[in-house]
């Protein structure tokens, strides 16, 4: 008896496992939790055992419980829901804005941010620094460029004060904003550790207002830049000397050059198109609502065939404006970038590049010897005119 009474409990014990191991899902009634899962879903779920499954019908009929903040999930997790949303596999319903207006998260604000910290940062730190070192070695190897002839001790006009006056505001407000864009994309990882992080921030601060403020003054000198010397910088024959001598660096003599030649035409139209540029993204950024840029331009590229003359998919057109913005951004750094390194060499020229050509800006007055040197169709333009002009003083002829 007692043997038979053991044999039906080891019995019973070894039939439980098996029987907490059914495949089958079960019948579960969600009425109570408006189709949302139950505390058996759960203990099934993590016991590795199957839940019974969420119909289309039962998601329906919760879509109610899911707008009241007091009510239940429904038939979709937290999630769930911010996975439809993040891929566009949501149904968002818009009275107005098209396709575009549907996207509530746009995931391509992550490859942006790693774009910007890893190769944009990169390369662009590569840029300056490797311009830098390159005038740097260039001096080492060159040196100052000298006079050819001693200083005449007459001087002409290079510069009227209206010029230098538009070309400071130009130089002054651009070296601002490089400094306050390069404290922003550089600020946390090489400042902050020497500073600290509350004084990088607040230095981060300042450059923000510095940098979107000295924006107009920068736009308003690059307009007067613009008309003053355009004229000016048309290029001309003369430049291909310039050029194949490299200035004076190749052969004995300085070729011979109009009011700018054909190295300060690079510098101007460099400033001209690179900061307009600038100016427009920089604008674009701080109005990305009312002034979206890049949609407008890739149809542009689109209609005259760009794209597909390289092979190339057309550019989306429709642009939400959390993209417009990130492609604002990246377009903005990368030609700042550049135009920082032409000013760089441009800096280094008119200062302890070249012997004399700092009082071109300064003083806005050059020797004769200086100018003949560098610009001597220039100079004997110049002279002709001051030759044709009356002196002062001079008796004027009779009518």
């Amino acid at each position: 008896m007692i043997r038979a009474l053991l044999v039906a409990l080891l019995c019973t014990f070894l039939a439980l496992p098996a029987a907490a191991q059914d495949t089958t899902a079960p019948e579960t009634d969600r009425s109570a939790t408006g189709g949302a899962q139950t505390l058996d879903d759960i203990m099934r779920r993590q016991e590795g055992l199957p839940v019974a499954p969420r119909g289309d019908a039962d998601i329906e009929d919760t879509a109610a419980g899911m707008a009241n903040q007091l009510g239940t999930l429904g038939g979709a997790s937290d999630s769930e829901v911010w996975r439809a949303l993040r891929y566009g596999h949501d149904t968002v319903e818009v009275s107005a804005g098209g396709d575009v207006a549907r996207v509530l998260m746009q995931d391509g604000g992550m490859k942006w941010w790693q774009y910007r910290e890893g190769p944009m940062s990169r390369f662009g730190a590569y840029l300056l620094l490797g311009t830098i070192g390159a005038l740097a070695l260039f001096f080492l190897l060159r040196g100052r460029v000298p006079l050819d002839e001693p200083e005449t001790g007459r001087t002409v006009t290079r510069f009227k004060a209206f010029e230098r006056f538009s070309h400071w505001m130009l130089a002054g407000s651009f070296i601002i904003l490089g400094l306050s864009g390069l404290l922003v994309k550089y600020g946390r990882d090489y400042v902050a550790p020497l500073i600290g992080k509350e004084a990088n921030a607040m230095l981060l601060t300042g450059a923000k207002y510095a940098h979107n403020n000295l924006a107009w003054p920068f736009m308003l000198a690059l307009i007067c830049i613009f008309f003053l010397w355009v004229w000016h910088n048309i290029p001309n024959r003369t430049d291909i000397t310039w050029i194949a001598q490299f200035g004076g660096i190749v052969g004995k003599k300085h070729p011979p050059a109009k009011k700018f030649n054909a190295g300060q035409k690079i510098i101007f139209w460099s400033v001209i198109l690179l900061g307009g540029s600038i100016s427009i993204s920089g604008l674009s950024l701080l109005f990305p609502y009312e002034l979206p840029l890049f949609a407008k331009t890739f149809t542009v590229l689109n209609d005259i065939g760009i794209t597909a003359l390289f092979g190339m998919d057309p550019l989306p057109v429709e642009l939400a404006p959390q993209e417009e913005m990130q492609l604002a951004a990246t377009w903005h750094a990368l030609v700042g970038f550049v135009l920082m390194a032409i000013i760089v060499a441009h800096i280094y020229i008119g200062s302890v590049g070249m012997e004399g050509a700092f009082a071109a800006m300064g003083t806005g007055e050059v020797d004769e010897a200086w100018a003949h040197q560098h610009h001597s169709l220039w100079l004997e333009e110049v002279q002709a005119k001051q030759a044709e002009a009356p002196e002062p003083g001079a008796a004027t002829p009779a009518e």
